[in-house]
């Protein structure tokens, strides 16, 4: 195993392994959230993430996992996937009978939503480290670690109690051992594999500068645009010269429809100091080589308004003209 591991590091991270694309790489997890709106609904939200990837949904109504990519399976065969299939639905009946029975012992008053956490992720040394996490609207609850359960401090008594319930069920717990410590990391090394032609895959950002709204008078917000890149990890800055500024407004990593990314990073200036302001973007994709776009080198939105329009309304007019004198010469004939 530790062999494969470090083979796949030197496959996946050969063309830059920067911090941000290691997390983005080397983890799987799945999140519940459990909506209980009264005593007899309750809605049921599963999926499986490769870093922040999203590979794997949850279909509540047939009980089945949803492959997003091509390659989500890994390595498991079908019949793997079916098992596991098997036991969320279980899992997911049983934790529901058991929260609604225990409901009024815990103090839990409708309505109420329960988030977990659980999976896997791969080191710089080659090892692995498992996690499970779970949260009480939107609030840390409880926790496994060295395979014990531990209550938050914001889980109060209750999570306490529900803590000391789950140790009574070494079956379940056995299971959930087993899932973390060798399935996951099982897993995780299999999708990788599975999945590297896209993971590896590398686009060019495209980027451009525009004039947002003014934050206030005598002030302008400049906004760098970067879309289109992929992988996820890449380093936006306003700058000057070659000192960064530190007022640098990051926005959300967001997805595009084809798989890869959009980003908006903004700078609230005073108006006479924008100049010599410049966007400098960092991708893996670039070779080393940053887009780096100065701020006044654009051309404003009015300016490209008049520069279409203004050869229009020449064209226009030398037309009417024409037109004009032709029918005036065909009156006189």
């Amino acid at each position: 195993m530790l062999l494969l591991t470090l083979a796949l590091f030197a496959v996946l991270f050969s063309a830059g392994d920067t911090r941000d694309a290691l997390r983005w790489l080397t983890s799987f997890h799945v999140i519940q959230i459990s909506s209980f709106f009264n005593s007899t609904w309750v809605q049921n939200r599963g999926s499986g993430w490769l870093g922040d990837m999203q590979i794997h949904g949850w279909d509540s109504d047939s009980g089945s996992i949803i492959l997003l990519k091509p390659w989500s399976k890994g390595n498991f065969s079908n019949d793997e996937i079916l098992e596991m299939e098997e036991l969320f639905r279980v899992y997911f009946l049983g934790f529901v009978r058991e929260i609604q029975e225990r409901s009024s012992d815990f103090q839990m008053e409708y309505p109420f939503e329960i988030q977990g956490i659980a999976g896997c992720e791969l080191q710089s040394g080659g090892a692995f480290q498992s996690f499970l996490m779970a949260g009480l609207g939107g609030l840390d609850f409880l926790s496994f670690k060295n395979y014990s359960c531990w209550p938050a401090p914001e889980g109060g008594t209750r999570a306490q109690k529900i803590c000391a319930l789950i140790s009574q069920y070494k079956g379940i717990c056995d299971t959930v051992e087993n899932l973390l410590i060798k399935t996951c990391p099982r897993y995780l090394m299999g999708v990788l594999d599975a999945g590297k032609a896209d993971l590896q895959k590398q686009v060019k950002p495209e980027a451009w500068l525009s004039q947002g709204p003014n934050p206030r008078p005598g002030h302008l917000q400049l906004v760098c645009h970067v879309s289109g890149f992929h992988p996820k990890p890449v380093w936006v800055m306003w700058m000057r010269g070659e000192q960064e500024q530190p007022e640098t407004q990051r926005g959300d990593v967001l997805p595009n429809a084809d798989d890869t990314w959009y980003l908006q990073v903004t700078l609230d200036v005073a108006a006479e100091e924008a100049a010599g302001l410049s966007c400098r973007v960092k991708h893996s994709s670039l070779g080393g080589q940053d887009i780096v776009l100065h701020w006044g080198h654009s051309i404003s939105i009015g300016w490209i308004i008049l520069a279409v329009i203004l050869p229009s309304l020449i064209i226009l007019l030398f037309f009417v003209l024409w037109f004009y004198r032709r029918w005036s010469y065909e009156d006189i004939l």
